[in-house]
């Protein structure tokens, strides 16, 4: 009876492993949480008290696209790195149906939620970019969560939540940014890197 449902469990296993990826690093989401509130802090820093004069062809304007668009290279970057290095740790492909699948649930949501931001900055409602933006990545988490770590779908509630909030409480996007990607990145990145990661 013993053997039983040790093979029981071991297929059951097996199973799991061939329907999610599972090489997604905690390392990785505590990083992309301090690129996140580097990030904010550089905007902050930039913008301070001159959000009304922030236009689409600002400088400011501009230099906070770069910002943004550093961190997330860095976050992506950083996330493909440490998975292809658990993956390869672990006999495993980087690159296969399963991580195709999540990529696809996820880059869909993510795309529409960006065109959606951009839509937006043209037609120049400012305080909705950090709402949409946070409401479509958790989204995008939540839709992809299936096919990786049952984290993933908790950190994309948190998010869709923060995101809600910020609709309320607009002019306060880059203090919702941090909270959604800065701290919420590090609070969930840290307990999956000890629940999965450290055991290993």
């Amino acid at each position: 009876m013993e053997d039983y449902l040790k093979d029981i469990r071991d297929i059951k296993k097996m199973m799991d492993r061939s329907s999610q990826f599972i090489s997604l690093s905690g390392l990785s989401g505590i990083l992309a949480g301090i690129f996140a509130l580097g990030g904010a802090f550089a905007a902050k820093t930039l913008v301070k008290d001159r959000y009304s004069y922030i236009t689409l062809e600002s400088y400011e304007f501009k230099l906070i696209i770069v910002i943004f668009a550093t961190v997330l290279a860095l976050s992506v970057g950083t996330a493909l790195i440490m998975s292809y290095i658990k993956a390869k740790k672990h006999g495993e492909s980087l690159w296969d149906a399963t991580s195709r699948r999540l990529a696809a649930n996820f880059l869909i949501p993510l795309g529409t939620g960006g065109i959606f931001a951009l839509l937006l900055i043209k037609a120049h409602h400012y305080g909705l970019i950090a709402p949409v933006t946070l409401i479509f990545y958790g989204l995008a988490c939540v839709n992809a969560s299936k096919y990786t770590l049952r984290d993933v779908r908790y950190l994309g509630i948190t998010v869709i939540i923060i995101g809600l909030i910020a609709t309320y409480a607009i002019g306060y996007g880059l203090e919702f940014w941090a909270l959604g990607f800065g701290v919420c990145h590090i609070l969930y990145g840290t307990i999956m890197y000890f629940k999965y990661d450290h055991k290993q």
